[in-house]
């Protein structure tokens, strides 16, 4: 895996992934950067992912938390115990998607989303979201699980950095990728 520092170039790369182990996703990290980024006045706009859990012997939910309105959406059609094949609720994701794409136009100084998942993998899903803030000059930070990082790659090409869960480092490209965005919001609102 990869890692940036300062040194390596005067500008951060637009696209952080954390990478992570298939099952083990990093809500503790992810949690820790959106509580760093708001002690820092970062303004903030995406999902921050929790799971939902109401019986621990069965595999967890997930809900999305809205980073601008607190709105909570769940990500899995409950079908009972006997289901069996994708659970994801499509139009769930939908309606998440159209929100951050919304959210966008209020010039956020970062996009957190929760995962590059399969349906990101096969080109859906938050995909299209990740492209308007990039092309926005937004920067974005995902959780990348490593069953799904070569297609993480093909997709984000040279424009990524990948961390582990490492907070310090995450920080240091924080301070980069928004320091340099809040720079130059306030010199465009000043012109």
């Amino acid at each position: 895996m990869s890692a940036w520092h300062s040194d390596r170039s005067p500008d951060a790369p637009p696209l952080a992934a954390i990478v992570y182990p298939n099952e083990a996703y990093p809500q503790a990290m992810f949690q820790r950067t959106v509580d760093h980024c708001r002690s820092r006045a970062i303004r903030l706009a995406g999902v921050l992912q929790h799971p939902a859990c109401d019986d621990p012997a069965h595999r967890c939910d997930v809900v999305l938390e809205d980073l601008i309105s607190g709105a909570r959406t769940e990500l899995f059609e409950r079908r009972g115990k006997g289901a069996t094949g994708c659970r994801l609720d499509v139009a769930a994701l939908t309606d998440v998607t159209v929100r951050i794409e919304h959210a966008l136009q209020h010039d956020p100084d970062l996009l957190v989303l929760n995962k590059f998942g399969k349906v990101e993998a096969e080109g859906g899903g938050l995909v299209d979201p990740i492209a308007a803030a990039i092309d926005r000059g937004i920067p974005v930070i995902i959780g990348v699980p490593s069953r799904n990082l070569a297609a993480w790659r093909a997709f984000a090409g040279d424009l990524a950095v990948e961390f582990a869960p490492d907070l310090s480092a995450i920080a240091e490209w924080l301070e980069v990728a928004c320091g340099q965005r809040t720079a130059d919001q306030t010199l465009l609102k000043a012109s």
